[in-house]
């Protein structure tokens, strides 16, 4: 009887430690990091730690950086497979690395601080990233917009101008930037990953930046501005002054979708390409303009191109202009037509609807190849103005 007993008071006393909730006793404490955004001229970035709960014994781990769009070396103080320590009792640490100040007009640029090796800790949160916020007056781009160009006029007769946009600043009213890698690269395998930080106003013109980066996984970023859901039209003339990238692997384009994209998606839409270029020794003075859509059940596309003599499209504005009414779609490149398409057939009934507008600057892809040795980065994108003309009637 008083072997059982014994036993019994055993095994409540065993079950009972089982149930025991403090850190210590069988659970770890969390291990959070946090983001943090510093001025640069501040020259350090402090990063904090903290743990969920106390902890009865010592707390270890390793900490390294790695460059986003922010360079070791260049931008911040680099730490490699270094190791801070929480005492028992402490919930709180900082991390503080050095920032370097320069007076270079940059981007705000990041860099990770990434967690590893923990020692009587759960780590919840592995990374911390670090924006280096630059105030620097000037032009982060470097830019050189070109002086020559052709123009066309802010009126025409028997046409209203119902829509514009002079690039005085970035309205968020007409545009929304489309962010990431979309499927499968866009449906076109590009290369990079766009970024709403690769769009910015210079002296009253648009510009779309393609950098040679590591970002979101990708060796490249750019930009990509649709105006869907803000501003849509049907017919008209539409007017674009432009000066474009250059280099082996780029892809500008200035184009349009039909507004009922998201609904029954493309190419049942319809698509307008007003301009495309295609980057590369010997291609860099061809304009394309272009028509897909959805032909009884089966992709269709029909397209023209010009090339201009005397300068490239990338060292002198051009104005890329379609004329579109329920008839046919023009195309012309400094007021010269060189492409035009009958839309009055059934299976075209596509260009008959609202489009938007879709402006960007593509990395590789199935239709230019991919940048090579002889492929210079930055590369930008330069638009004075767009200008939608309807008729007065």
């Amino acid at each position: 009887m008083k072997l059982k007993l014994t036993v019994l008071l055993v095994i409540i006393a065993f079950l009972s430690g089982c149930g025991d909730d403090e850190p210590g006793n069988g659970e770890l404490s969390q291990l959070s990091i946090f983001d943090v955004a510093v001025i640069e001229e501040s020259g350090e970035a402090t990063v904090n730690l903290r743990l969920s709960s106390e902890s009865v014994d010592q707390v270890t781990v390793t900490y390294n950086t790695v460059d986003g769009t922010a360079t070791a070396g260049e931008d911040y103080t680099a730490a490699e497979n270094a190791t801070i320590s929480f005492a028992p009792g402490e919930t709180s640490k900082d991390i503080v690395i050095s920032i370097t100040d320069d007076e270079d007009a940059e981007f705000d640029e990041t860099f990770d601080v990434v967690l590893s090796n923990p020692e009587n800790v759960i780590i919840a949160d592995n990374t911390g990233t670090v924006t280096i916020v630059n105030r620097d007056e000037g032009d982060p781009f470097n830019q050189t917009i070109p002086e020559e160009g052709y123009e066309t006029p802010e009126s025409y007769s028997g046409m209203t101008l119902v829509w514009r946009d002079e690039f005085d600043e970035l309205n968020l009213d007409d545009w929304t930037f489309e962010i990431g890698t979309g499927s499968n690269g866009w449906g076109n395998n590009e290369l990079q990953y766009y970024r709403e930080e690769n769009t910015s106003i210079l002296d009253g013109h648009l510009v779309i930046e393609a950098r040679r980066e590591s970002f979101g996984g990708r060796a490249y970023t750019s930009s990509r501005m649709i105006t869907q859901n803000k501003q849509t039209f049907q017919y008209g003339r539409i007017d674009i002054r432009a000066a474009l990238p250059e280099g082996q692997g780029l892809w500008p384009a200035l184009w349009m979708l039909g507004s009922n994209f998201s609904t029954v998606g493309w190419p049942d839409c319809g698509e307008i390409d007003i301009m495309e270029m295609i980057g590369g020794s010997g291609r860099e003075s061809t304009v394309h303009g272009t028509v897909h859509w959805d032909n009884n059940g089966s992709y269709a596309s029909f397209g023209g191109e010009r090339t201009v003599t005397g300068s490239t499209l990338h060292e002198a504005f051009h104005v890329y202009t379609i004329i579109w009414d329920a008839n046919q779609i023009r195309w012309l490149i400094d007021d010269v037509q060189y492409h035009v398409i009958d839309i009055t057939p059934a299976a075209l009934s596509e260009f008959r609807q609202d489009y938007f507008f879709i402006f960007n600057v593509a990395v590789g892809g199935n239709w230019p190849g991919s940048p090579d040795g002889t492929t210079t980065f930055p590369q930008r994108m330069y638009v004075d103005y767009v200008r939608v003309f309807q008729d007065t009637n």
